[in-house]
């Protein structure tokens, strides 16, 4: 099949969930035969050498650039009060990326057209004549949802309980719309269908990574660090650092005073900046995190707030890292609390558990161990990606 495959966001480096979803997914495509023409916004740090590689193995990518600032946001927000549509999605609404759809459907044939995310699938619905595949990922909604529950500020719960309302209803219109939805989690598939409310079937397919390209890092004797990885310009990932740093860590110092936390990511807000300081770290984006990583006795998903499944789990598996993290944190993903990562919710149960890897080396490497395992048999996508064929043969 011709297969126009539109993703938010330019799949390559791997160094985000949705980047490394959608990178496999097309690798997949790919080797099974299909011809697929990538087109992709890209941020200014995306490189010539990433779309480079992207072409080894799409046909073709084309890219629109996203420019973002505050004052745009501030005027997607207007907009989106007054005409009721979700913020995000009207904030991707770009003259640019459909006026390039326009000219690549104008010129060439195309069999699908494949939505990564949400985000996308306004484009995809004005492919006309094509069959419409969306990657849902997850449920959006549910995340202003959840982090509504748990601020505490009533101007941003009311703001963030109406963004939740309008991508519900965004949602079950996108998900009657399109031929073919799929999920990374039952938990979400579940929510899309009940939001669509047509009884159709939708197919969950897990993100998935590639043990081989990440092997385990050598781990210092005695690590001291305590490592929390992630985009840090992602709500759920602001709020969940918050929550460790305000909530958790001071509870760790008293027993483990040599301990430092490294928080690592790209763009920290002011509000992850001031938690620089004595045992505390914030560096910023890293490319190569195995250095950080050598130095850890944990790897943290402290969340509160998200959707879909935490690539991140994934690769501290790869890499052979233990893991402590909420059960919304690991939702979505198959684990073994005890076996291949430690699970706790509230703050002292949290701390306990960061505790116990700082002073147990044999604990830690238990969980790497088993973590790495548990990667290597269920979350390969060479073996997983086979669900796609059957997304792609019922279009046939």
């Amino acid at each position: 099949m011709r297969i126009l495959f539109l993703t938010q966001v330019l799949p390559h480096p791997l160094d985000a969930g949705p980047k490394t979803r959608a990178y496999y997914v097309l690798r997949h495509l790919a080797a099974r035969g299909h011809q697929v023409t990538l087109v992709s916004f890209t941020r200014g740090d995306d490189t010539a050498a990433s779309q480079a590689h992207l072409r080894t193995f799409c046909h073709a990518v084309h890219t629109v650039p996203m420019r973002r600032s505050r004052m745009r946001d501030a005027c997607f927000l207007a907009a989106s009060l007054l005409d009721g549509r979700a913020f995000i999605i009207r904030r991707d609404m770009h003259a640019g990326m459909q006026a390039l759809l326009d000219s690549l459907l104008a010129q060439e044939r195309f069999d699908v057209v494949h939505a990564d995310q949400l985000w996308m699938a306004q484009y995809a619905l004005r492919c006309h004549n094509l069959r419409r595949v969306l990657d849902a990922h997850n449920a959006v909604y549910l995340i202003p949802q959840r982090l509504a529950e748990s601020t505490t500020n009533p101007l941003k719960r009311a703001l963030l309980q109406r963004e939740a309302r309008a991508l519900a209803c965004y949602e079950a219109e996108v998900c009657r719309r399109f031929d073919r939805v799929v999920a990374v989690t039952a938990e979400d598939c579940h929510l899309l269908q009940s939001l669509a409310g047509d009884g159709r079937p939708m197919a969950v397919i897990p993100i998935c990574v590639d043990p081989s390209t990440r092997l385990p890092v050598k781990r210092k004797p005695n690590p001291h660090r305590l490592l929390i990885l992630g985009t840090m310009f992602w709500p759920p990932n602001v709020e969940g650092t918050l929550w460790f740093a305000r909530q958790v860590w001071p509870r760790v110092l008293p027993h483990a005073p040599e301990a430092v936390l490294t928080i690592v990511g790209k763009n920290p807000p002011p509000v992850v900046r001031v938690l620089a300081g004595p045992n505390v770290e914030v560096t910023g984006y890293v490319a190569d995190p195995r250095p950080y990583l050598a130095e850890s006795a944990a790897f943290l998903v402290p969340l509160r707030a998200a959707g879909g499944m935490r690539v991140k789990i994934l690769d501290a598996w790869c890499w052979g890292m233990p893991i402590v993290a909420t059960t919304i944190g690991a939702e979505g993903i198959a684990v073994r609390p005890g076996e291949n990562i430690l699970i706790a919710d509230e703050p002292a149960a949290f701390a306990d558990a960061v505790v116990r890897l700082l002073r147990e080396p044999g604990l830690g490497e238990w969980l790497s161990a088993n973590g790495r395992a548990w990667v290597e048999a269920h979350y390969d996508w060479r073996t997983v990606y086979a669900k796609w064929d059957e997304v792609y043969d019922g279009l046939a």
